[in-house]
């Protein structure tokens, strides 16, 4: 059975400085935002496994069925021996990818270490053939991957380009194309522009699940900075920009009060009805992502939707 290799290329401190620094930018930015990433505690993940299971959360589901119907295509497509998993959590979807190529190499890369252990230890054991090599890093800094067989496939899927704003994802999208050699590619997953109704559901579901998923950021900067935010002091937001055509999740503060982060020196007033901005989930189209993928000298060859047209993968293969 092949070893499974975890690298790790964060610091140790690494996590704990990115937060103080996302949480003092965020509250002391006007408007107020925290990125999020932070959103991802245990706890956080639990939330959103639970999200992706709602009847309003199509997604997970749509993509799910792109890959189901596709990665024989995207292997015959892309050749790839290697698969490169940006943001790879428990791999669970990756798998139609795994099955189908003729993989040497998976490369999951993520900030949760146990995440990659969990997950490269079962396809390990499934594929005794497959090197796995585990990166603990964040994707969204510059990368150095191991030496493993060509061609490479860079996957970065779940929609997730969607949180970064336009101009991180123009960083994000150059960074990857410096990873790629000719004959390498990238398979992007963006949740696609569809009916405002369709959208808010998915942000705002009736049972309550992302509205404890939202205020769980606020519970994380408590824990870990020693803040005094009350999350039942804020609502739960979600709102369509029909001009950026994004979806922002908020959180609204019921009262004027004043929240103190400790390890900060950090006192941070709101007022009653102030909103705080705790994601953005860009939506596409086909011509958007073709842009912006030419704007970091990437061509879109292949481009793959479920039945519906609600969610599309895009191949990209450098010439």
């Amino acid at each position: 059975m092949s070893p499974l290799h975890v690298t790790l290329t964060l610091p140790e401190d690494a996590t704990d400085a990115a937060l103080r620094a996302d949480v003092l930018r965020g509250l002391t930015a006007t408007p107020k935002w925290l990125p999020p990433k932070w959103f991802y505690d245990a706890r956080g993940s639990e939330l959103f496994e639970r999200i992706t299971e709602l009847p309003e959360y199509y997604p997970t589901r749509a993509e799910r069925e792109v890959l189901a119907a596709r990665s024989g295509e995207i292997a015959a497509a892309s050749g790839a021996r290697t698969l490169v998993e940006l943001g790879s959590g428990s791999s669970e979807k990756t798998r139609y990818l795994i099955d189908a190529l003729p993989l040497s190499a998976y490369v999951p890369v993520d900030v949760s270490e146990s995440a990659l252990t969990q997950a490269g230890g079962a396809l390990i054991e499934e594929r005794p053939d497959l090197e796995v090599h585990a990166l603990i890093a964040d994707f969204t800094a510059p990368l150095a991957l191991p030496a493993t067989p060509g061609p490479r496939l860079v996957a970065f899927l779940g929609g997730t380009i969607g949180n970064l704003l336009p101009v991180e994802r123009a960083g994000f999208l150059a960074s990857v194309r410096a990873l790629l050699a000719p004959g390498d590619g990238l398979l992007l997953g963006t949740d696609l522009v569809k009916d405002e109704r369709v959208l808010v559901r998915a942000y705002d579901d009736a049972a309550g699940v992302t509205a404890a998923f939202n205020k769980n950021v606020l519970a994380v900067v408590d824990r870990e900075l020693g803040a005094d935010f009350d999350p039942d002091a804020f609502d739960h937001v979600a709102l369509w920009d029909a001009e950026r055509e994004w979806i922002e999740m908020r959180l609204r503060s019921r009262t004027a009060q004043t929240v103190k982060v400790p390890a900060l020196d950090l006192a941070v007033d709101f007022a009653a009805g102030e909103e705080l901005r705790t994601e953005v989930s860009a939506k596409f189209r086909k011509e958007g992502v073709t842009g912006e993928l030419a704007a970091a000298g990437l061509e879109l060859t292949h481009w793959w939707t479920d039945a519906e047209g609600r969610f599309a993968l895009s191949l990209s293969v450098v010439r």
